[in-house]
């Protein structure tokens, strides 16, 4: 099972091609630019250096959500593309969920990914390791930081760049409770991304090329905007 992977959903850049449980090629990208400069370069280069031709690959598995609105739509369109020319199908992937997954040597731990939302808020949800196996325990929400730890009581690992960009106000809510993963982390790999839509793929549990949408959580600055005029 052949995947190429993508994720658009923040400053970064990645894609993937993953072969079961061997990763064949990886390239990721932070560049400040719009990601529709680079995504289609690096998914050539990327299949290139796999010895693949995109005829090779079983499916395509991109973040949806939650994350940078223009991220989101370049990265999702470019798979929906790709899969549409290949016939091959697609799974969407949380954006939280692969953070979450990216703490896997901290399995004792709480997990709280965050991902910076601008306005002062994040995007967050809360993981818990159980036999090895990633498992949500609460729903996909934009809140402020402050909100985001609070009840925290337990070790807790904090990843993304929402955890690195509001350390100091974590560790001041709940002490020495508060870890964070290494900085590496931070950034969503897409081979994290193929790892978790591998089982889906395996069990013929594809997303609906047309109805694959991106998960914004919150509402567009245009949608609020419409709302109020």
């Amino acid at each position: 099972m052949r995947i190429l992977a993508v994720d658009t959903s923040a400053k970064s850049c990645s894609v993937a091609v993953v072969d079961e449980d061997s990763l064949l090629a990886e390239l990721t990208l932070v560049t400040g630019q719009t990601h529709s400069k680079h995504i289609m370069g690096m998914i050539d280069t990327v299949i290139n250096m796999s010895g693949l031709a995109v005829s090779d690959v079983d499916g395509f598995a991109t973040t949806v959500g939650p994350g940078s609105f223009t991220g989101l739509r370049i990265g999702i369109s470019s798979v929906k593309g790709l899969a549409a020319a290949s016939g091959k199908p697609v799974v969407a992937v949380s954006s939280l969920d692969a953070l979450a997954l990216q703490t896997f040597d901290f399995s004792s731990y709480l997990v709280c990914p965050l991902l910076d939302a601008r306005k002062k808020e994040v995007y967050s949800s809360q993981y818990r390791f159980i036999d090895g196996i990633l498992e949500k325990e609460s729903k996909e929400k934009v809140l402020s930081p402050e909100k985001a730890v609070c009840g925290i009581s337990e070790r807790c690992i904090f990843i993304g760049n929402g955890a690195f960009l509001y350390q100091k106000l974590i560790i001041d809510k709940i002490g020495e409770l508060a870890h964070f993963a290494p900085s590496c982390r931070n950034t969503i790999q897409a081979s994290t991304v193929a790892c978790l839509s591998m089982n889906r793929f395996k069990k013929n549990d594809a997303d609906d090329i047309d109805s694959l949408v991106p998960n914004y959580i919150r509402k567009s600055d245009a949608q609020l905007n419409l709302r109020v005029s």
